[in-house]
């Protein structure tokens, strides 16, 4: 065994109570940073996918009819005028293949889906319900939004004059499976449609509203043959959908909105739970630091005769000064594995304790590897530099004056 190693770990044997403490106090701040940063990071993983799963990241449109001016004015002539906002009509996107092709291009973009969305009524026997009527390619549509995953009856249909509803909608109108609807559209376009699934995506406003039929036949509905109103777009990494947005913005001149902008309180609470989360890791860090810094400060003091003869007989500056480094790195490797742990075993007990009527977690738990790499690296690297200072007082002490006064 090195010297140094030798050394060190003897100091941390024959002060058994105060490394005893040390390991407990690194371990203590370890199972919190783990135990805080799962619960945080599994309640963001949850509200992400309970909003991303009923939208796409990022959504291409036709920029909006912009009214323009009946007279322009000039340098000698002053106009004050009243801007009256144009009506919006459903016109599709030109191009629309090119532009699919270019989004599917586009890195970080894994799925892209045309689609034709626009507003309609849905009626069975005496009940008429507003609705939103969604044509689109299966396979293309569910990589975004896997809406078969979501069936509570039947099964995803849409070709011909197959639809798929939102759960509520189907009880607002009193059908199932198997039921004859009449679609009319806003465009004055109407047929009859057998509906072949149910599904409940948690959104309250999509499952009231939304019938997915195929392309094609929303086409014929909104009398746009070969066209598209908008194109959806799934992202690898979820934050970057606002970046890749702005991307597509400057390259096809559309309207491109992303979920960050769309749900931009969300967003707002995301990142105030990121940085409590950084908050609560920062204070815990230094208070761990603190121990270990101070503790090993003690064991300066109290070993300087030992210290001042190992000068003596001829050792190093450098080698005292790793002796209280590798001392910082164990206690701080030590004390991550045992916090690790015991940070994994809280996280799993409170999922447990806070379960629902049906056996859900109220409060998901989300760890994995890198959680508990970053956990040992960061105590590992907290250990090491709290033991910069004592290292650095151990290896200046004056073997003569250590010795004397030790």
């Amino acid at each position: 065994m090195p010297f140094e190693w030798f050394v060190a770990l003897r100091y941390l044997r024959d002060a058994r109570a105060q490394t005893a403490l040390v390991l407990a106090a690194v371990a203590v701040g370890v199972s919190v940073i783990v135990f805080l940063s799962a619960l945080i990071t599994g309640l963001q993983t949850s509200l992400i996918d309970k909003t991303l799963g009923s939208q796409p990241h990022v959504t291409l449109r036709v920029p909006r009819d912009a009214p323009r001016p009946l007279v322009e004015p000039t340098a000698e002539r002053a106009i004050a005028r009243h801007v009256e906002e144009s009506a919006q009509r459903l016109r599709s996107i030109d191009q629309w293949p090119a532009i699919v092709a270019a989004a599917e291009r586009t890195p970080g973009v894994i799925a892209a889906s045309p689609s034709i969305s626009g507003a309609g009524y849905a009626v069975r026997s005496e009940a008429r319900s507003p609705i939103v009527i969604r044509g689109v390619e299966p396979e293309r549509f569910l990589p975004i939004i896997d809406v078969r995953r979501r069936l509570v009856d039947g099964r995803f249909e849409v070709g011909g004059g197959d639809v798929v509803i939102g759960a509520a909608l189907a009880a607002d109108l009193g059908s199932g499976v198997g039921d004859k609807l009449r679609l009319s559209s806003a465009e004055g376009r109407d047929d009859v449609v057998t509906i072949r699934g149910v599904f409940s995506l948690g959104n309250d406003a999509v499952d009231r509203t939304w019938v997915i039929t195929s392309l094609r036949h929303a086409q014929a509905l909104f009398g746009l043959p070969g066209g598209v109103t908008t194109i959806e777009l799934k992202v690898a990494e979820v934050f970057e959908a606002e970046r890749i947005a702005g991307e597509l913005r400057e390259r096809t001149g559309l309207r491109v909105e992303s979920w960050m902008t769309i749900n931009a309180e969300l967003l707002s609470g995301l990142q105030a739970q990121s940085s409590s989360k950084l908050m609560i890791q920062f204070f815990v860090i230094v208070a761990v630091a603190l121990g270990i810094a101070s503790v090993l400060i003690v064991s300066v003091v109290q070993r300087s005769r030992e210290i001042g003869i190992l000068r003596a007989v001829g050792v190093p500056p450098r080698r005292i000064l790793m002796v209280f480094l590798i001392q910082g790195g164990v206690l701080g490797v030590a004390g991550s594995i045992v916090g690790s742990g015991l940070g994994a075993l809280f996280a799993k007990l409170f999922e447990l304790g806070t379960r629902d009527a049906t056996g859900a977690p109220r409060f998901p738990i989300a760890l994995d590897l890198p959680l508990f790499l970053t956990a040992t690296a960061l105590a590992t690297a907290v250990g090491l530099v709290s033991a910069v200072l004592p290292a650095r007082r151990a290896a200046r002490l004056d073997p003569v004056t250590a010795i004397r006064n030790g």
